[in-house]
């Protein structure tokens, strides 16, 4: 990909915390940029569709570089145009078909697993030294609910989320004595404009289906809203785990519908 970022803004010279949001086209992503712009953090918006990358700094101002985490290439680049950075938001991921196991299609489960897990520990692994030298980094792993158990269907997603999680949990372990805090958010049901589409591959009767009937799902700014509460806490407070869900969802198969 060509280098597509704009000049990023110099911490030194704002002051500002500096943060980078991947998967920030759409959706949680898209209101993380949003939402820490607002608390007076500089922001590089990061995802693979530039038009939307653009739309998303002319409305708010933010940086952007059009990437994809599972390219060494692009993140070199986006290290570079992240520059010193206080916090990584690693919310690029999803989920791809509703296979049982005994029928599972192996490129839905290589494709979560190269985003989910190897873009999360590719991209984390390349931004820490610049990260570490500020005094006060943070590393966000945006998860799931499917993070912490199983469900039919999910075997693809939950293998990769809980691989994920395990990751989040090592890194805070290695780098115990280093001013960074390893963060853990975990959504359940949250109503995007593409989560569901794209796992039930763009059929979006069956996408609008999933939320049918549920009193106030989750929706983006909810997650964007925890995701900022635990990066501002003061920074010797580590919020190791946030478990998300509506107050219909009281487990992965127990989801209260309006007839």
């Amino acid at each position: 990909m060509t280098d597509n970022a704009q000049t990023p803004v110099s911490n030194e010279t704002t002051g500002k915390l500096r943060a980078v949001v991947t998967g920030a086209s759409t959706g949680i992503g898209d209101a993380t940029v949003r939402r820490l712009l607002a608390e007076g953090w500089s922001v590089l918006a990061v995802a693979r569709r530039e038009d939307r990358l653009a739309k998303l700094a002319a409305e708010t101002g933010c940086d952007y570089v059009a990437a994809d985490i599972t390219s060494d290439e692009d993140v070199a680049r986006i290290v570079e145009a992240a520059g010193p950075t206080h916090a990584l938001v690693n919310n690029a991921g999803g989920a791809r078909g509703v296979d049982r196991v005994d029928a599972a299609d192996l490129d839905n489960y290589r494709w979560m697993y190269e985003t989910n897990v190897l873009g999360t520990v590719r991209l984390t692994k390349a931004m820490l030294p610049q990260m570490i030298p500020t005094g006060r980094a943070d590393v966000l792993l945006l998860t799931s609910v499917a993070a912490h158990g199983a469900y039919e269907g999910g075997g693809g997603y939950t293998a990769a989320k809980n691989a994920e999680r395990i990751i989040g949990e090592t890194l805070r372990l290695e780098l115990n004595g280093q001013p960074v805090r390893v963060i853990e958010i975990a959504p359940g049901m949250v109503q995007t404009e593409e989560f569901s589409l794209r796992r039930l591959g763009n059929d979006q009767a069956k996408a609008d289906a999933v939320y049918e009937g549920v009193p106030n799902p989750l929706v983006a700014e909810d997650i964007a809203d925890a995701i900022v509460w635990t990066l501002t806490r003061p920074h010797h407070v580590n919020i190791d785990l946030m478990v998300i869900k509506p107050l219909a969802q009281a487990a992965f198969h127990k989801v209260y519908k309006e007839a």
